[in-house]
């Protein structure tokens, strides 16, 4: 007999199913399983639900639900009848069902592998992208489940809901039976479906935080009714910003006579104010927050900005305060800023909003700002304000318990207002999807990011997030594959922004060097040796110089072909009676600026000392002080934005609307299935992929702005950042690849049955280490054979090994404490008959011990070459990691390491070899014979495809990798499997829980 739901052993209610989403428009909403409590909201729902949707998906007029269709839809056994509900507020407003079938279309249990489905979403949520979201996470569910199709019947003129299955990505089939179609959805993703989820997910995440950039109203709630306080000068920094909007002062303590205060109208309650609020700035103490929330919520806020303390910076109490509070705001649809935060600034001219602290409003201009920092907040508004600098949009987001840098990457992807994205991040909170992030980000803007906290081993207080193992440098090395100008100091991260924002990117690495002090001129000389750069021989136009012989020197070397940027030296004149004179900076910046707009588009800098009015004079026609209008091309699309490789354009951040493109003011329909009860659904239209490559744009505008800096290693290092990030962009306009022969020279299906056997049906979670054949085994699935080793515990072993592997052979110590010191004497090389190999084991056990304890082998000997190591491991927080070095103590002492994140492409494979500082040895250094670089590249996506085929696959080390001229020999491998860790970025869309 069958079990019966409530004694069914999978009963229990599914709490990792549980998830909160960003919809469509930006707001939030919570998916859960629906229980056998939510009865009366289920009839609630769907009275709310409009004839037509309820025909659509019962196929017949079905007004209401009769206690049996509750019963049924509010009891499920989670296995074979599943249903989820979004919720908002508690109150549901869509739900999808499926329930397990087998080939007659008749209700069924495990093994059959299909089921049928059915949405149902009310009418005033629909094109909200409800549904869209509801089939990521109950498809999600029935792979869980065992269930690998879903089936739908769907009527002819319900063409939304066709939609909505047609543009989710899944390979589907489709027909037309009596009078209905008849969908069926493959639920293995797909490279499409996790395209669209992806992109459905970036313009989500993106509109969440425009919301709370662009309010149409604001209400600070905490406002003091004397001067002071913070709610008061929240108050005071938006009116003085000239915010666009409508301002609100609200505090529960106002005496009911007060109708206006500082001008605006003040209210004790939300629930006064006329209208809805968009968003709302609370600064009331923390144990008053839940009430300000559950006000807000209730009267329909769309975002919070919390400047309180007293959450998860205090301690283990007040993190659970801060979780709380993330799933009270969540709960009513609402994100939220902080708390702890400093604030948000939105300087468009449409906006004008400072939601901060910050007591003077920045300029306008192209560069966004986030910051996990309230202090470093405060100085990087006061660096940027100095020295001329203009922002676009300014977030601080304190604790981050909700709106992350994550968000604001999707943001600034979109914005079309800022054209540098800079980050200060003290954790990150998803790794994977920051990297994923970051690289379509970049491919269009550049993102400088400050890492704070890189050594302490810790979080922040108040960042609870996934612990990473891997060293900060390897974390640099990921952040340059995903194009990520990665500095140290929040100085630099200026000194870049800058740079970055006005000026076009180089061509390369060649650098004119021009100034009248030789001296100045050889200390930015060597400052470009030592980054790498390629510089000329400085030019010394002498202390004599002109403003006009400055003009004529850049616009001379601007029109070089053999230069790529120019960056200028300048110090005080020199009078008559031998005092320095400061000259007049205006007279010198206007003849810069205008050698700059008459050649060709290359980056300059500017580096002075004490040369009054220069920096200020050079700002003052800062390109990133006022917007501008981007030229476009013929089809229509933006052209490149300063900062694009001259000649290149970058990847547009938006694209026309093709088909498959979720339209927001498109609403969906429902899916049913004719005779069966069951909740239904709605669903919205569904996303497309990545927006499709721009054609190729116009010329970058003229930068109008030079950035001027104080020392020459500081706009060197500038420059150097600015090179190799344009670099990057040229080469991620064609992505590498991986190569075909892997799919015909790897053997996963082998390899996946192998790893099963080898786990064992009931794996421990810490997993296994595999013995040499074992090892051997797995990765010869996948074309990476492994030299043989014999045992030898005894001589008389070594030379009945010897004798069966073929002199010569090594003789090698294999105990823990020798492993790879080949320094302490426990490897001997090039033996070549019996009698020097018993010499060899005579001399190894006397010198270091008993054979029991050393664990000799016998292994035939490799051709001459490189020792390398390869390694691959699989970091909880980063994903998997590939890394290249050579063998050898002094490159483990040096930290000499490139790691790429996996799946690695031809081109990580190559860059991976050349970028360790010892790779000349691999070249022929000092004469010595190149080695076989292609089949160490091979080597390298080789096992960077067995790792991302098989994530059980958690650590594998190949050590040493002998790479002679003419192939290369893998000595020693170990390998661990564990459960695959689980990897939520493949998953439905969902926001991170701190």
């Amino acid at each position: 007999m069958e079990p019966t739901p409530e004694l069914s052993p999978h009963h229990a209610y599914p709490d990792h199913w549980e998830a909160d989403v960003v919809l469509r428009d930006g707001g939030t909403a919570r998916i859960r399983p629906i229980t056998t409590d939510d009865a009366e909201r289920l009839v609630s729902f769907y009275e709310q639900v409009s004839d037509e949707s309820k025909y659509y998906r019962f196929f017949a007029p079905y007004p209401r639900l009769s206690d049996r269709d509750v019963h049924r839809f509010t009891h499920h056994d989670y296995v074979d009848r599943v249903g989820l509900a979004v919720t908002i507020g508690g109150e549901f407003i869509g739900t999808v069902r499926f329930d397990r079938i087998n080939e007659q279309g008749r209700p069924a249990s495990a093994p059959a592998d299909e089921a049928e489905v059915a949405f149902l979403v009310q009418d005033a949520h629909q094109g909200r992208g409800v549904a869209s979201a509801l089939l990521e996470h109950i498809a999600a569910v029935a792979r869980e489940r065992g269930i690998r199709r879903f089936a739908a019947e769907v009527l002819p003129a319900n063409n939304k809901m066709i939609k909505v299955f047609r543009d989710a990505g899944y390979t589907q089939q489709r027909s037309f039976e009596d009078g209905s179609v008849h969908l069926t959805l493959d639920l293995e993703p797909t490279e499409k479906s996790l395209a669209v989820q992806r992109g459905r997910e970036q313009r989500a995440e993106a509109r969440s935080v425009q919301r709370l950039l662009a309010p149409g109203s604001v209400a600070v709630i905490g406002t003091g009714r004397t001067p002071g306080g913070v709610g008061r000068t929240v108050l005071r920094n938006l009116l003085a910003a000239g915010f666009t909007g409508r301002t609100y002062a609200v505090n529960r303590a106002f005496d009911e006579g007060l109708a206006t205060l500082d001008g605006v109208p003040a209210h004790r309650s939300l629930g006064e104010i006329d209208e809805r609020v968009d968003l709302a700035v609370i600064a009331v103490p923390a144990h008053r927050v839940p009430e300000a929330v559950a006000d807000c919520g209730e009267h329909g806020v769309q975002g919070l900005v919390v400047l309180s303390a007293g959450y998860a910076e205090r301690g283990s109490a007040g993190r659970e305060l801060q979780r709380e509070l993330v799933r009270q705001a969540r709960s009513y649809g609402m994100r939220i800023i902080g708390p702890n935060a400093f604030g948000i600034i939105n300087t468009a001219e449409s906006v004008r909003l400072n939601a901060s602290l910050a007591p003077e409003s920045p300029a306008r201009g192209r560069i966004g700002l986030f910051t996990q920092s309230g202090a470093i907040g405060i100085a990087l508004l006061s660096g940027l304000h100095r020295r001329g600098a203009g922002l676009s949009s300014f977030i601080s987001a304190g604790n981050r318990a909700d709106v992350s840098g994550n968000d604001f990457l999707q943001y600034s992807f979109e914005d079309q207002d800022t054209d540098v994205a800079l980050l200060y991040l003290e954790s990150l909170g998803n790794p994977r999807k920051f990297t994923r992030l970051a690289r379509r980000t970049a491919a269009v803007k550049p993102v400088v990011v400050v890492k704070g906290a890189r050594h302490s081993g810790t979080n922040p207080p108040g960042h609870a997030v996934p612990v990473s193992r891997i060293p900060d440098a390897t974390v640099s090395a990921l952040m340059r594959q995903a194009g990520v100008i990665r500095v140290d100091t929040v100085t630099e991260m200026v000194d870049a922004g800058l740079l970055l924002a006005g000026q076009p990117l180089p061509a390369g690495p060649r650098v004119a060097i021009l100034g009248n002090s030789e001296s100045l001129g050889l200390l930015t000389y060597d400052a470009c040796l030592a980054e790498g750069l390629r510089p000329r021989p400085p030019r010394d136009l002498t202390t004599a110089a002109s403003p006009q012989d400055f003009r004529d020197a850049l616009a001379e070397a601007l029109a070089d072909g053999t230069c790529d940027a120019v960056i200028v030296t300048a110090i005080p004149w020199v009078g008559e009676n031998g005092e320095a004179e400061t000259g007049d900076g205006e007279v010198l910046a206007a003849a810069l600026r205008g050698a700059a707009a008459g050649g060709p588009a290359k980056p300059v800098a500017v580096v002075h000392v004490e040369i009054g009015g220069l920096a200020e004079a050079l700002a003052a026609a800062s390109s990133t002080a006022a917007p501008r209008t981007r030229p476009t091309t013929l089809a229509g699309r933006p052209a490149a934005a300063p900062g694009a490789p001259t000649g290149a354009a970058p990847p547009t951040a938006t694209a026309p609307t093709e088909p498959g493109t979720e339209a927001p003011a498109e609403t969906a329909g429902t899916a049913g299935t004719a005779g069966t009860a069951g909740t239904a659904g709605t669903a919205g239209t569904a996303g497309t992929a990545e927006p499709a490559e721009p054609e190729a744009a116009e010329p970058p505008a003229r930068p109008g702005r030079i950035p001027a800096y104080p020392a020459a290693e500081r706009a060197v290092r500038a420059m150097a950042e600015a090179v190799k990030y344009a670099q990057w962009r040229r080469q991620a306009a064609t992505p590498g690849k991986v190569p075909e022969f892997l799919d015909e020279t790897t053997d996963g299906p082998g390899a996946a049955a192998l790893i099963d056997t080898l786990l064992g049906p009931a794996p421990d979670p810490r997993g296994r280490p595999l013995t040499h054949d074992e090892a051997r085994e797995l990765l010869g699935r996948y074309g990476i054979p492994v030299r043989p080793t014999l045992p030898a515990p005894d001589p008389e072993a070594a030379v009945a090994a010897a004798a069966r592997l073929g002199y010569p052979v090594a003789l090698k110590t294999t105990a823990p404490h020798l492993r790879h010191r080949a320094d302490l004497g426990g490897v001997r090389l090039d033996l070549t008959d019996e009698d020097a190999l018993r010499r060899a084991y005579a001399e190894v056990t006397e010198l270091l011990g008993k054979p029991a304890e050393l664990l000799p082998v016998v292994q035939s000997m490799a051709p001459r070459g490189v020792d390398t190591v390869v390694r691959a491991s699989i970091d909880a927080a980063a994903g998997a990691v590939l890394s290249f070095g050579l063998a050898g103590a002094p490159s483990e002492l040096l930290g000499d390491t490139a790691h790429r994140l996996v799946p690695a492409t031809d081109r990580d494979a190559a860059e991976l070899i050349r970028s360790i500082k010892a790779a000349p040895v691999l070249f022929g250094w000092r004469g010595s014979a190149p080695v076989d670089t292609p089949a160490l590249e091979e080597l390298l996506l080789r096992l960077s495809r067995l790792v991302d085929d098989h994530p059980e696959v958690v650590s594998v080390a190949l050590e040493p990798v002998v790479v002679a001229p003419q192939g290369l020999t893998v000595l020693g491998a170990t390998v661990r499997l564990a459960p695959p860790p689980p990897r939520g970025d493949l998953g439905p869309r969902r926001l991170p829980n701190y």
